[in-house]
């Protein structure tokens, strides 16, 4: 358990972080993670439906929030803190006691849900799940969370049972208070609501095999006015000693329109509406996302302008302004953080769930003491053809597809 108390804060926040999520899956099981998740709205004997869980915690003053990554879920309410009490042993009671009714209305729900990933004809035109696929082939990382609408419709209660059982237990989850709690009463109001909660067993992951040689490319047809562009490089590791240097080079890259990412392809070049940079870091391994969506003749520009600018930090690092002002909103937003109970809990729950633990403050006081050497080498490392999968889903033909491959083949 976690009590991160915010005491200048109006109100309470309660949370369970679990490892669980579609890289702990098999082939056969993909989806039941995120199907789980919907399912424990559904209700216990005791709260008889979705509608009288969501009713319970609004009630209260909040609503119960729930999300399903690929390597962690999360489960959690805030409200005012006269609620605390009474919406910690709900929580408890929803979490922890689920009796999975309604699995075919809940079906249909999702199987909703994972028609959005879809084309007309059924294939997947998503990006993120595509980009992720090429990646990491038939590992776990490389699973879609939803699953196929197969695998959904054949969960059945035995099958979710046997994953909360497994999943939901103190080995391997997270409770964390923050906001305007006091430790000593959260320490009581967990010692008494959830200590029922099975010791089980640590998950442990599947670390994926890093085999690639050269750049990969995949192009999925589809009729659409844009062509949709994922270009990632496989990265580092959250618990990387190079993580600091990773954060600086995110910021460097998009931290707002005037960083080198938007300023170049949509200010100064007008290539596109949006593009924008992110890193997915997991406990073995890790991913920098660039994403945009262009006019299809314009894909092999846009995909040569990002891997000139990692090119271009490899050479010259940042300019000593850049980073000045990355680690400034580093740190301010390092301060903000601590005016939401939703980030700070998470930040210490996600710390103690993937054996990372530190502060916030110590996690600003490695990021200060960056330099520009420490991105260029980051940059680097990254900006390697063994590296690099470039992913396209729209009308690439003709010319267009060969001026795509010339440009991942110039990177070569």
């Amino acid at each position: 358990m976690v009590a991160a108390p915010q005491p200048d804060l109006h109100r309470a926040h309660v949370a369970l972080y679990v490892r669980v999520g579609s890289r702990f899956e098999t082939e056969r099981t993909n989806g039941v993670s995120h199907f789980l998740e919907h399912m424990l709205y559904r209700g216990t004997n005791e709260i008889t439906s979705a509608h009288e869980v969501n009713l319970a915690f609004e009630r209260l003053g909040g609503y119960l929030y729930a999300a399903t990554h690929t390597d962690f879920g999360v489960f959690s309410v805030t409200l005012p803190p006269e609620s605390l009490a009474e919406a910690t042993a709900l929580f408890a009671e929803v979490l922890t006691r689920p009796v999975f009714r309604d699995i075919g209305t809940e079906c249909g729900i999702v199987c909703e849900e994972i028609l959005e990933d879809l084309d007309d004809e059924g294939r997947m035109v998503d990006a993120d799940n595509l980009s992720r696929s090429l990646i990491y082939g038939d590992h776990p990382l490389g699973f879609t969370i939803t699953g196929t609408e197969a695998q959904v419709r054949a969960f059945d209660k035995p099958t979710l049972a046997h994953h909360h059982k497994k999943h939901y237990t103190q080995a391997s989850s997270v409770l964390a208070f923050s906001g305007a709690v006091d430790p000593k009463q959260v320490l009581a109001l967990a010692d008494k609501h959830w200590k029922d909660l099975p010791a089980g067993k640590s998950i442990r992951a599947k670390k994926p095999v890093h085999t690639q040689e050269k750049p990969r490319l995949l192009i999925v047809p589809n009729m659409s006015s844009q062509t949709e562009l994922r270009v990632c490089l496989r990265a580092i590791p959250e618990r990387s000693p190079m993580r600091p240097a990773m954060d600086m080079l995110m910021r460097i890259l998009d931290d707002g329109m005037s960083t080198r990412l938007y300023h170049r392809l949509s200010d100064e070049r007008g290539l596109c509406y949006d593009v924008s940079a992110s890193f997915d870091g997991y406990e073995d391994d890790g991913v920098l996302d660039f994403a945009a969506s262009c006019q299809h003749d314009r894909l092999h520009t846009v995909t040569r302008e990002i891997l000139s600018l990692m090119k271009e930090l490899a050479k010259d690092g940042p300019t000593a302004a850049e980073l000045s002002k990355a680690k400034q909103r580093n740190a301010w937003d390092v301060r903000a953080m601590a005016d939401s109970p939703e980030d700070w809990g998470g930040f210490f729950a996600g710390g103690h769930l993937f054996d990372r633990f530190e502060t916030p403050w110590e996690r600003l006081e490695k990021n200060s003491k960056v330099t520009a050497d420490d991105i260029k080498r980051m940059a680097t490392y990254l900006a390697q053809p063994s590296q690099l999968n470039v992913l396209a889903v729209g009308m690439v033909e003709g010319k267009n597809h060969d001026r795509l491959k010339k440009v991942i083949s110039d990177f070569s």
